[in-house]
């Protein structure tokens, strides 16, 4: 340990702590090294300058990495492939259609909201980008609407619902970290997410597109519309076997059946005793890992052979998301071994001291020490998976603090001001064909307008539930 600069065994600590993140930052963001790497090596430079034993770092580390790829790994994977589904079916881009229609094109900017929180639920940011893309630009040449007036609901939308509903990554982790109820962080999340995108998305992309001018769809854009219109009633797969899209009651009802299995879980554990039978089924069909489960196998007659697909069609689909998936439960497992570091090094202890004498909010600390993550280096799942390991110890034991909403915040800070180290903003860049300044303002800021709103939001809901 770091023990020649006079310092308290607890503020030794934190300074290695605080070493390791810089260590982190630099990583990522000045040397361009790998997420999964630079989480491997902060974390070993973290167990040496805490005074681990040399025998313990490594395997603190693998111990964390397996404890928080178990709980949520599959749930990922399942989530993959319920969105392949969804995108090779063509159920994207029939419930784009039928909600395009509902709003008009005179609120066609509401429509892609509408779209892309549906959509956005149960499949990653960048999936919903590929998915509602060629909707966004199809509906902005149609109506001769400025593309961003649609892009910015359409990133918002995806982003919130990303970094703070769970079945995602970020939230999925940190409610397995904090042993709390998924469906009742649906409900909150819900609440706090959606008001927090339409500030950020419709009514900000409304004012933005008022005063500033963007391009409109380039010829990369327009060729990949034209690759990707929608599907007709019935299409010729790719074995030659007629393919029809699925319904737009069908499309939605598979989308959320698992959300609605964990809400049905959730409001069961309100209104049963522990007791109960029936609660007991309940929790266990609304169970993360056996709702998504659910619902990517009823997928596969939804979405799959009521289609047209052959089941060697439908193994291929659920095989080729995997590969995309491997990248990001590496960093999910690298943050968890960064995690274990933290505490079998015994930082967590000496934040949990400091934390005791200080007046700071958990919910504020969590998102706080979210943003932080997230500013350097440039990831919401990096962001979120470190401050549930940093902020976990703090409140151990306490039962003022509502666990649920912490995830939300912490969720909401990993949203805060996205730009060149993440991965987010060169999708938004490169896709819409904008400049560097141009992505701040249509990504950037809008981010981190949810991000501040969220945390208002959430702490407004901590103070009436109390």
């Amino acid at each position: 340990m770091l023990d020649f600069l006079g310092l308290s065994p607890d503020a030794q600590l934190l300074l290695c702590a605080a070493l390791a993140l810089a260590l982190l930052i630099s990583l990522i963001a000045a040397l361009k090294l790998n997420s999964t790497l630079a989480l491997i090596v902060a974390s070993l430079f973290l167990g040496l300058s805490a005074g681990m034993k040399l025998s313990d770092i490594a395997a603190s580390f693998q111990i964390g990495a397996g404890n928080i790829l178990g709980p949520v790994a599959m749930v990922i994977a399942l989530g993959a492939m319920l969105g392949k589904m969804l995108e090779e079916c063509g159920g994207a881009q029939i419930i784009a259609a039928r909600v395009t229609r509902a709003f008009g094109i005179s609120r066609a900017a509401w429509a892609v909201f509408v779209i892309a929180i549906l959509i956005g639920i149960p499949t990653f940011f960048f999936v919903g980008m590929v998915l509602l893309l060629p909707v966004v630009f199809s509906i902005a040449r149609d109506g001769k609407i400025p593309v961003m007036r649609l892009g910015v609901p359409l990133v918002a939308a995806l982003s919130c619902m990303h970094a703070m509903v769970p079945p995602h990554p970020g939230p999925m982790i940190a409610i397995d970290k904090l042993h709390i109820d998924a469906g009742k962080t649906i409900i909150y999340a819900l609440l706090i997410g959606i008001p927090s995108a339409i500030v950020a998305g419709p009514l900000y992309g409304w004012w933005l597109n008022r005063r500033d001018t963007f391009p409109e769809a380039d010829a990369v854009a327009q060729a990949h519309v034209a690759q990707r219109e929608l599907k007709p009633a019935a299409a010729p797969g790719a074995a030659g076997n007629t393919i029809s899209t699925p319904s737009f009651a069908l499309a939605l009802w598979t989308l959320f059946l698992p959300i609605l299995l964990m809400l049905i879980a959730a409001v069961a554990d309100f209104l049963l005793s522990l007791q109960s039978a029936a609660r007991q089924w309940l929790d266990f069909f609304g169970g993360p890992l056996v709702s998504m489960l659910i619902a990517v196998l009823f997928s596969f007659y939804s979405f799959g052979i009521a289609r047209g697909f052959k089941r060697d069609q439908i193994l291929k689909f659920s095989s080729d998301c995997m590969g995309p998936l491997a990248a990001i439960l590496l960093v999910v497992g690298a943050g968890g071994g960064f995690n274990q570091v933290l505490k079998d090094g015994g930082v967590g202890e000496a934040i949990k001291h400091y934390s005791a004498r200080a007046a700071l909010s958990p919910l504020l600390l969590g998102w706080l020490t979210a943003a932080l993550i997230r500013i350097a280096a440039g990831s919401s799942t990096v962001a979120i998976t470190a401050a549930v390991g940093i902020v976990a110890p703090m409140i151990a034991g306490r039962t003022d603090v509502n666990l649920e909403l912490l995830v939300i915040g912490m969720g909401a800070g990993s949203l805060i001001l996205s730009h060149l180290n993440d991965g987010g903003f060169w999708i938004v860049k490169e896709m819409f064909g904008l400049n560097v300044s141009q992505t701040v303002k249509c990504w950037t800021i809008p981010t981190t307008i949810a991000s501040v709103l969220a945390l208002l939001l959430a702490l407004a809901l901590q103070a009436v539930l109390k």
